[in-house]
């Protein structure tokens, strides 16, 4: 390939403390708590507003936020919950038991509303934000990045700071530095990609039901198991895909869609980005047509829009100081550096759209033995956010450093705001102190975020991060109780 040399002197821009990149669930969770934390902070995004995949991509229910006896959320995250369910901006059936004790319960919510909470948000911390602003390049001298260059429509800038917060999804920033990564197509297979829709004139109160329609849900389980199989036998789709993570109602006759699975999709690549973005409106159009011919209460459903970002589930992953594997997932393992607590299945789809391939994975969602159950959780620790080595460089969001089965459980919303508010914490903390990423004093992050709310029940703290090792046996006799005899 023919290439050309940029040459050009381009204008720095300074004055902040640390430089958060992209403005998803991670990336304002990150902003918001280190401006409160008294940081001066830029936050750049490549849309028009900040949320990520739960505004510009319409993914528009939150993931688990309870192990189905507790809260595992706290400090920002709910904050924002709380905030968004005194505001009326969930969808109308949800109550505070969807995150309080429900087990894997999804909370559906109003996209436009938290928009325009998250301006406000970040307005009150003092957040400098910059739309329409992506992360191009980096800057970096050793194992320090120096600055970013980011592109907007004023041209490039270098943004110099202290530390830096990479919640882009893909990890560009870390790759430009030079920080290892892992790659999706190279170190693991595709994960399928998505892009969602909002639908209007749905009938949620449609009689056919009956007296024992349970909602939502309900509907779903109808649609999965009878509707869109048999719509497949019909021969309705022009690329069958038996997997539908459902229509959730978010006004009384409003719907979020997501469905219609994009195979095969390198989201590292322009063209085959663009080639997702022009499948998936063709493909929300057979899902309109679907829902209006076969599922009662949709007769009269109208298209509002598909998303303007396509939902991208795995790309680019950095080689962190420790790296959350399957055996940690199901072994329930508590870290004494742990930022969060989660609990949600390994929901790492099927990467084509075979039978064979569905069957596999639905066995896989199916199985108890294969996911944590009733008031189980697994600790995120604080080292799969530091790429390994690294020095002001933190990462947030699904680009951490973990296996393929459990970043399928990890990547999601929920858990990517209380990455972010770790993130922004330890940043915050690196500052103050002058300790690297690579060798923070974990004990006082834990406190820190205990102190602003976060929900981290681990008896034992370390000053020291956990790194990569030996399994102890005590871990491995746990790992084998849950297997089959």
């Amino acid at each position: 390939m023919e290439t050309f040399r940029l040459k050009r002197d381009i204008p720095v821009i300074e004055g902040y403390d640390i430089l958060v990149a992209g403005g998803g669930p991670a990336g304002t969770a990150a902003a918001v708590s280190a401006a409160r934390l008294g940081a001066k902070v830029l936050l750049v995004e490549a849309q028009g507003c900040l949320g990520g995949m739960s505004t510009s991509g319409l993914v528009t229910n939150f993931s688990e936020m309870s192990d189905g006896e507790r809260c595992l959320v706290g400090g920002f995250t709910r904050e924002m919950i709380e905030t968004m369910y005194a505001r009326d901006y969930l969808g109308p059936e949800v109550t505070p038991d969807f995150w309080t004790c429900h087990y894997n319960r999804k909370i559906p919510f109003k996209p436009e509303s938290l928009k325009r909470m998250l301006d406000e948000f970040c307005a009150e911390a003092g957040v400098d934000v910059l739309f329409f602003t992506r992360v191009v390049d980096g800057e970096a001298e050793g194992n320090r990045v120096r600055g970013a260059v980011v592109c907007n429509v004023e041209g490039f800038g270098l943004v110099r700071a202290k530390a830096f917060i990479d919640a882009t999804g893909d990890a560009v920033l870390a790759d430009a530095c030079g920080a290892e990564c892992l790659v999706a197509g190279r170190d693991w297979d595709y994960a399928p990609a998505t892009l969602c829709s909002l639908f209007g004139g749905v009938d949620w109160d449609n009689p056919v039901y009956g007296s024992d329609f349970h909602g939502t849900d309900e509907l779903h389980r109808r649609v999965k198991k009878e509707l869109l199989p048999k719509a497949i036998e019909d021969g309705h789709f022009s690329k069958p895909d038996l997997f539908i993570a459902g229509m959730k109602k978010l006004g009384r006759s409003i719907a979020g869609l997501n469905a219609g699975q994009l195979f095969e999709l390198n989201a590292l690549s322009a063209k085959e980005l663009t080639r997702g973005m022009v499948e998936g409106r063709k493909l929300a159009i057979e899902y309109l047509d679907f829902y209006r011919k076969y599922v009662p209460g949709c007769e009269a459903i109208e298209h509002v829009t598909t998303a303007p970002t396509l939902g991208v589930r795995d790309t680019r992953r950095v080689v962190g100081e420790f790296e959350l594997t399957m055996e940690d997932y199901m072994s329930q393992r508590q870290f004494p550096d742990q930022v969060a607590v989660y609990n949600r299945p390994p929901n790492t789809h099927p990467t084509n759209d075979s039978e064979d391939a569905f069957l596999k994975y639905r066995r896989k969602m199916e199985d108890k033995k294969e996911k944590l159950g009733k008031g189980e959780s697994v600790g995120i620790p604080y080292s799969i956010l530091v790429p390994r080595g690294w020095e002001n460089l933190w990462v947030a969001g699904r680009c951490h450093s973990s296996e393929t089965d459990v970043h399928g459980s990890i990547r999601g919303q929920s858990a990517a705001f209380m990455m972010g508010e770790a993130a922004a914490t330890a940043a915050k903390q690196s500052l103050e102190t002058g300790q690297p990423a690579c060798d923070l004093d974990t004990e006082r992050l834990v406190l820190t975020l205990r102190e602003r709310g976060a929900y981290l029940p681990q008896e034992k703290l370390s000053k020291t991060m956990t790194r990569s090792g030996a399994r102890s046996e005590e871990r491995k006799l746990a790992l084998l109780a849950r297997q089959p005899a």
